[in-house]
């Protein structure tokens, strides 16, 4: 017969013993690195596979479909015709005043003062732009947008700048050093033949040193970009939130036939 006060005796004795090694088992250890090893691993062939060209012909194809509809719907918004050009407007053809400088100053000058009156209750004096501005020719033919975003591809928007006379004297000025067709509109003035400027004036009236004019201009002269750093001189600017790409497409929706505008601003005496 198997004694069973010294079997429970045993059985008490193995618990306990296995509880005690389990609680210094578990109990929190600290560990430190020893060493560190590393070893390099050989990128195979397979790994390094490109994926077949029919893979990527079904993938370009995909892509296609996706964009197609949103390439047409573009397409057809930016070649919808809004005007027509009797003749090609090019900035290169003129040394002193361009009729695609003449264009754009009057354009920007007209709807830019028409923003201007609602906000402001103020008018335009005149305008300024630059020559570098202008990135395309006018093309004798229809005018689409898309030729609105040839002309004038970046995000330059329509502001204007409050300037004492004594800033336009600065600014025509730099005109004749510059010797570059810059778009102007709302001023006239004579350069003698010792490039002096002469009989100044806007609206059709001298400049006077101490009044205040309002120039239009894009965003980027009015940060002295060309070294316009007259601009910088303004006692007052006002952000029309304009893009003169959209003055450009806003013109060209109103009118028929784009003007060929040849009047004289610019006058010499030599």
């Amino acid at each position: 017969m198997v004694n069973l006060k010294k079997y429970n005796c045993v059985l008490k004795l193995f618990v306990i013993f296995l509880t005690l090694f389990l609680t210094i088992s578990c109990g929190k250890q600290n560990y430190q690195v020893s060493k560190i090893e590393g070893k390099q691993i050989t990128i195979t062939e397979k790994e390094n596979q490109v994926p077949d060209s029919g893979s990527q012909s079904e993938q370009a194809r995909q892509i296609e479909n996706f964009i197609k509809p949103y390439r047409e719907h573009i397409n057809k918004d930016l070649d919808s015709v809004l005007a027509y050009c009797p003749e090609t407007l090019d900035k290169s053809m003129g040394k002193w005043q361009t009729t695609i400088g003449n264009l754009m100053a009057d354009v920007t000058f007209e709807l830019g003062n028409s923003v201007f009156q609602t906000r402001e209750k103020r008018n335009i004096d005149l305008c300024l732009l630059n020559h570098g501005g202008i990135r395309s020719i006018l093309p004798k033919g229809n005018v689409t947008t898309r030729t609105a975003y040839e002309i004038m591809p970046f995000e330059n928007g329509l502001v204007v700048i409050a300037l004492k006379g004594e800033q336009i004297f600065e600014l025509v000025d730099y005109f004749i050093a510059a010797k570059k067709p810059h778009p102007i509109s709302g001023i006239t003035f004579t350069i003698s033949k010792d490039n002096v400027a002469k009989s100044i004036l806007i609206q059709g009236k001298p400049v006077e040193k101490d009044a205040v004019y309002y120039v239009a201009t894009n965003d980027y002269l009015a940060n002295g970009g060309d070294s316009m750093n007259f601009f910088k001189k303004g006692i007052a600017t006002y952000d029309l939130n304009y893009k003169l790409r959209n003055v450009l497409i806003d013109y060209f929706k109103e009118v028929d036939t784009i003007p060929l505008i040849t009047d004289q601003r610019i006058f010499f005496t030599y």
